[in-house]
């Protein structure tokens, strides 16, 4: 394992919800990352209790991350070392309550 892919696997073990963004729960730097905030928000998670890692001030968490999750899209979204996915997969499973379920039973 390289050290990127050593330093994604520690983050996303240590952290109960961890989303990899572009920007940060404050400012987010796209739509999508935005999306993503706001169904966190709207599931009732504390901004302050989302773990954020900006993607676009680190090249190789940014490319690492992709082939981690085999996921080729940022944002990416992480519960108590589960990945979750995107922001479409994170709208749907919020649309039918499953978003909620998963984040209540991790809490």
């Amino acid at each position: 394992m390289s050290d990127t892919q050593q330093r994604i696997d520690e983050l996303v073990k240590t952290n109960e919800v961890l989303l990899f963004m572009k920007g940060n729960a404050s400012f987010p730097q796209c739509g999508f990352s935005g999306r993503a905030i706001q169904i966190l928000k709207a599931c009732g998670v504390e901004p302050k209790a989302i773990k954020t890692v900006n993607v676009l001030e680190d090249a190789e968490i940014r490319a690492g991350i992709k082939d981690y999750s085999n996921w080729p899209t940022i944002p990416q979204l992480y519960v108590k070392g589960e990945f979750i996915g995107g922001s479409d997969i994170m709208m749907e499973m919020y649309e039918n309550g499953e978003l909620q379920q998963v984040l209540a039973a991790k809490a």
